[in-house]
């Protein structure tokens, strides 16, 4: 199997030890992980705010760059579902045959991390260990766009060590949504600041997320609050072994 990893852009530019943690799971299970180098923006963020047109050049590159593999593995929920769902919509939009087959050729193969281990590898136990207690935030894209369910949960169940504490409304949005936390600033801080108390009243010691944004969003309110919570990429949980 031919296996590419896209870091996403947050990954990249703040977050590289996701994409390292990514890359020492993966081939901890056997899988020779690829990083296209051509790589750059899902398009997420100009589909998101209404700039489809925008939009077109850069999903061009994405179908080209990722063209040929069997799987695109990811750890963000969100970039893996503009890929597999709104790649489509822009590709229709701007009316060229090519592009829309290029697109429907790749989507498909567009993975986020637990998505692949569970569905692709077969496997949840991932020789991981980590001993400490932890909490989980389902994303919203990893709820409603990709339907990811209880994969990193159980994921998450077969790690040595770890302790997981269930999250009290765990399916609300933690309030980041992109640049609704910018247009929107007080309703972002608002929904976070619920979604930080929750996430204090477990008493877990660290918050587990798949996408770094919806984590870095949480963990400034955690910070500012000084509660001593640390947030952990679900990837780095994952490939840690001490």
């Amino acid at each position: 199997m031919r296996v590419a990893l896209m870091i996403t852009c947050v990954n990249d530019a703040l977050y590289p030890r996701t994409g390292q943690a990514v890359v020492t799971l993966l081939r901890r299970l056997g899988v020779d992980v690829e990083f296209p180098a051509g790589q750059t923006c899902c398009a997420q963020p100009m589909v998101n705010t209404g700039y489809l047109d925008e939009a077109v050049p850069v999903v061009r590159t994405f179908a080209r760059v990722f063209a040929g593999y069997d799987a695109v593995v990811t750890p963000s929920a969100s970039c893996a579902g503009c890929a597999r769902h709104q790649h489509a919509i822009v590709a229709r939009r701007a009316g060229d045959p090519g592009l829309r087959a290029a697109v429907d050729a790749v989507a498909p193969r567009v993975h986020e991390l637990s998505e692949f281990l569970v569905d692709q590898l077969g496997v949840t136990d991932v020789g991981a260990y980590y001993p400490h207690t932890v909490t989980y935030h389902p994303t919203c894209h990893s709820l409603r766009m990709l339907g990811v369910g209880d994969r990193p949960r159980r994921l998450l169940e077969q790690v040595r060590g770890l302790t997981l504490l269930e999250l009290p409304g765990a399916h609300e949005c933690c309030g980041f949504g992109g640049t609704f936390a910018v247009k929107n600033a007080d309703t972002s801080i608002a929904i976070g600041t619920d979604k930080a108390r929750q996430v204090r009243n477990t008493g877990a010691e660290v918050l587990v997320a798949g996408d770094n944004s919806c984590l870095a969003h949480i963990g400034g309110l955690l910070s500012r609050q000084r509660a001593g919570v640390r947030t952990v990429h679900l990837a780095e949980v994952l490939a840690a072994t001490a």
